[in-house]
């Protein structure tokens, strides 16, 4: 029986290689092979369970989550600096749910990140594309993500070793701009800065930090302004993600823990349950098109302890 269920997880695994276009040497194949079973296993067992969201196989299904983390989350602490904050709420009334993809052309295609812990860069950027998009462009326009990854060290960030938004923003805000993607493409590794001030497509008047655990504050930034940036703990659950509203008990609620930056570009609820519609940078085939829902009303993951948008 043990040998037959060997072989069905090895069918999995080949089928996922093709879908994947994985190739390996012999010794890495049993490895991955392992890693690959392992992570099937807990996904199956996951989904057998009663949780308000599934999981399932993606481009990340052959790591260990330790590898994964090394990868693509952020390795350096973020002590998330802007906990002071100074957002004025207009304390609602909020619409029940907002989401800004169906309001108009304000939020642009879901990015990938590669095997950089960059997600920072793609939070902010994704934030500016939105707030530029509503309030100057009415369309919008693909920002640079690799200036913020070569220039943006002097604000607390590290590269491909992670950041802030918040700190991201300041750097626009002193450098007087980010240039566009299309002058600074993406190559998912740092290098020289080429920041060229005369190309700058963007500049950042004032940077709005939300009060660290403000959660409502959230909610009324993003119901009455703009799409907002916000960093969350990923613990190994979230890495196998699907859909439904993902919930988790193993992560923690603190600034200091934080390891993923992401866009919250909309809020509603399903069955009973508050949630966020956030914006991730793992591509397309990762989650609900590159997307997922967090529950949202209980700090989940810590994803309201630094939070923040930008002034255009």
């Amino acid at each position: 029986y043990f040998v037959q269920l060997q072989s069905v997880y090895e069918a999995h695994f080949k089928s996922w290689m093709a879908q994947y276009n994985k190739m390996y040497d012999l010794e890495e194949y049993y490895l991955r092979l392992q890693i690959f079973t392992e992570n099937k296993r807990r996904i199956d067992k996951h989904n057998e369970g009663n949780h308000s969201f599934t999981m399932g196989l993606n481009q990340f299904s052959d790591m260990t989550f330790g590898e994964f983390r090394k990868s693509f989350l952020l390795t350096e602490p973020q002590n998330c600096s802007a906990t002071k904050g100074n957002y004025l709420s207009s304390n609602g009334p909020y619409p029940d749910s907002i989401d800004w993809r169906k309001k108009g052309n304000y939020v642009t295609h879901v990015k990938n990140q590669g095997p950089c812990g960059s997600c920072w860069t793609f939070s902010t950027t994704g934030c500016l594309e939105s707030v530029t998009a509503i309030v100057k462009f009415n369309y919008t326009l693909s920002f640079t993500i690799q200036q913020l990854v070569d220039c943006a060290q002097n604000f607390n960030n590290h590269g491909c070793n992670g950041g802030l938004p918040s700190q991201a923003f300041e750097y626009i805000k002193y450098s007087k701009g980010l240039m566009t993607e299309q002058d600074y493409p993406y190559t998912a590794e740092e290098g020289d800065c080429q920041y060229k001030p005369e190309l700058a497509a963007v500049s950042v008047k004032e940077v709005v930090n939300i009060t660290a655990y403000d959660e409502m504050g959230m909610v009324d930034a993003v119901a009455t302004h703009n799409p907002v940036s916000f960093a969350f703990e990923v613990t190994s659950d979230f890495m196998s993600y699907r859909d439904g509203v993902y919930s988790s008990t193993t992560c923690h609620s603190t600034t200091d823990k934080v390891n993923h930056a992401v866009l919250a570009v909309g809020y509603g609820q399903e069955n009973g349950k508050p949630y966020w519609i956030v914006k991730n940078s793992w591509g397309t085939g990762w989650g609900i098109q590159g997307y997922f829902l967090i529950e949202r009303g209980k700090n989940m993951c810590g994803l309201a302890a630094c939070s923040s948008f930008p002034v255009v």
